[in-house]
């Protein structure tokens, strides 16, 4: 069996806009868990997202996560979803990745909303089968709730979680793009340089 080469966390979702919050958990998880690098990885086209009419272009959230990971020399972006037509999978994507780098060990990093919902994505499984699953918790979401779910997920799945010592950020895309839409601040929850492009370009009609 191959040796493990590198440890690399995966930071999905569809950045509609990144903010503050994705880049605390992505570094968190970096420092606690030892990774070598965090991968964002914009969601292409999830069947649970469909539909969405106030929201940035592909090459618009590509450009906002390029400018919010400059300045982090352990992030890196991979646009592999979005290349892709179709629906876009978790599992599909894993694969692909544990295909290229059989020796990287994979640690998929989700909110703890996704986590109490993870039975319901497709094949689960073998999202389990191949890489380590890394949850942060919510206010609302009391410890005991998520420990009950991760020992579900386990018994389940065989799965492999580690909660991290991080509660998750309050901060909601939907309400960032409302606020940019009714020119209201965002001062400490988007990185200023996301700022200044959404502004430049009238994303969300702001």
């Amino acid at each position: 069996m191959e040796a493990i080469r590198q440890r690399k966390g995966i930071m999905g979702g569809t950045f509609d806009p990144i903010h503050n919050g994705h880049l605390t958990l992505a570094e968190s998880a970096r420092r606690q868990l030892s990774l070598d690098t965090i991968i964002f990885l914009p969601s292409g086209n999830p069947p649970h997202k469909q539909h969405r009419l106030d929201g940035a272009t592909d090459a618009q959230r590509l450009a906002m996560v390029q400018l919010a990971i400059r300045d982090y020399t352990q992030f890196s972006l991979d646009d592999e979803e979005m290349r892709r037509g179709g629906l876009t999978y978790t599992k599909d994507t894993i694969l692909r990745m544990k295909a290229r780098e059989p020796g990287t060990e994979f640690y998929f990093i989700i909110g703890g909303d996704s986590l109490m919902a993870f039975d319901t994505w497709y094949h689960p499984d073998i999202i389990c089968e191949n890489c380590v699953l890394v949850a942060t918790g919510r206010d609302e979401l009391a410890l005991g709730t998520l420990q009950r779910k991760i020992e579900e997920l386990e018994k389940s799945f065989g799965a492999h979680i580690v909660l991290l010592d991080l509660p998750e950020m309050q901060i909601s895309s939907t309400d960032l793009r409302r606020r940019f839409r009714e020119h209201q601040s965002v001062e400490g929850l988007v990185p200023d340089a996301v700022t200044e492009y959404i502004e430049k370009n009238g994303i969300y009609g702001g």
